[in-house]
């Protein structure tokens, strides 16, 4: 009887780690499994060379001196984190405003969609998602407006990844997923009948950069709407802790410095944009975005045993357990940022290119 009472014992004790770090946490939900984590396009072997350089790069994000290198390793900040993203996450990269009575799934879903209702496009006009990521917007907004959407992005396994879920969803005929830089895009003048950003243009150098790109490739009287990372109204240069997150943010976030609220508007003017509308989508009366990552410390911790294991066992590449904990201690950051109101991931602003739309 005691060798029986042994076994059930710890049959019963690895059932349940199984199910803790397995079944309980959001990787058979999201399409990536912990097994299959990665460093994207980047070879195992150089996982842990890639974290260091980028860790040492974004050390200061201000005082980046190279600031042409940016793309390069902003790219390689995607190759080391998409896998973790989309599987402790979802394949949208971005916050979203609590919604009382809607799940996390529901409020990113509707966040998404208030995007393209903003740009008042019709089923079958064609549209751009600059810094697309994955997909999960792009997926959303076509299935929601049912136009054509064109999404770029700088990283090639994201790509791969993006045409994979467009066509397990049923939505590549809607959804093109296309490689680059959005600096410098590979699409011909007034070609898109409107434009979105969520959360992207923010690992812009410089934001009139992207801003004049975008500006170039719509069509005149078309719409762009961009949902910006922002220092807000509140922030105090002056104040070591208020620092001490924005940096944190910056460093952990592949940003080479976040902007101000006040700039936005005044750069989007500054490339040829009409200021539409423009405001802060995460103050009041809007729920805290950042309650997501306060309920998910839990599920770090039981994700942090499995990276760590995995990658002790040689099944995910060495340095998958820093890139995790990297992101663990950023998330701690942005929290900060949201519960103090000087940082926001959602200051909305809504441009219109001027000229008369073209009716054909």
């Amino acid at each position: 009887m005691d060798s029986v009472a042994l076994f059930c014992t710890g049959a019963l004790l690895a059932g349940g780690l199984y199910w803790f770090v397995c079944l309980l946490g959001p990787a058979e939900q999201k399409g990536k499994r912990a097994v299959d984590l990665s460093g994207g396009s980047i070879s195992a072997e150089k996982v842990q060379d890639n974290y260091q350089q980028y860790w040492s790069f974004f050390r200061r994000p201000k005082e980046i001196e190279k600031a042409e290198k940016v793309p390069d390793f902003v790219d390689t900040f995607y190759n080391l984190v998409t896998d973790i993203y989309e599987w402790g996450w979802g394949q949208s990269f971005h916050f979203s405003p609590a919604i009382p009575g809607k799940s996390h799934r529901d409020a990113t879903r509707l966040h998404e969609e208030m995007a393209v209702d903003l740009i008042e496009v019709k089923p079958g006009d064609r549209i751009l998602d600059a810094g697309c990521g994955v997909g999960g917007p792009m997926r959303a907004i076509a299935a929601h407006s049912r136009a054509k959407v064109v999404g770029i992005t700088i990283n090639e396994y994201q790509v791969k990844r993006a045409r994979m879920h467009n066509k397990k969803a049923g939505l590549d005929s809607l959804c093109e997923v296309v490689q680059g830089n959005f600096l410098e895009m590979p699409f011909p003048e007034n070609s898109f009948d409107g434009a979105y950003s969520i959360e992207a243009t923010c690992h812009a150098p410089k934001l009139e950069e992207v801003y004049a790109e975008i500006f170039r490739v719509l069509k005149p009287g078309s719409l762009y709407v961009s949902y910006e990372w922002v220092t807000t109204e509140k922030y105090k240069s002056d104040d070591p802790e208020h620092v001490e997150v924005i940096q944190g943010i910056e460093r952990g976030d592949a940003l080479p410095g976040l902007r101000s609220s006040a700039e936005i508007s005044e750069i989007a003017k500054k490339v040829g944009f009409e200021v539409v509308k423009e405001k802060d989508l995460a103050k009041p009366p809007s729920q805290p975005w950042w309650t997501r990552l306060k309920m998910g410390r839990i599920a770090y911790y039981r994700n942090h045993i499995l990276v760590t294991i995995l990658s002790a066992i040689g099944i995910a590449p060495k340095g998958t357990v820093d890139v995790h904990q990297m992101l663990f201690t950023t998330a701690d950051y942005l929290t900060r940022g949201g519960e103090t109101g000087i940082f926001s991931p959602m200051h909305m602003v809504l441009l219109r290119k001027p000229g008369a739309p073209n009716s054909s």
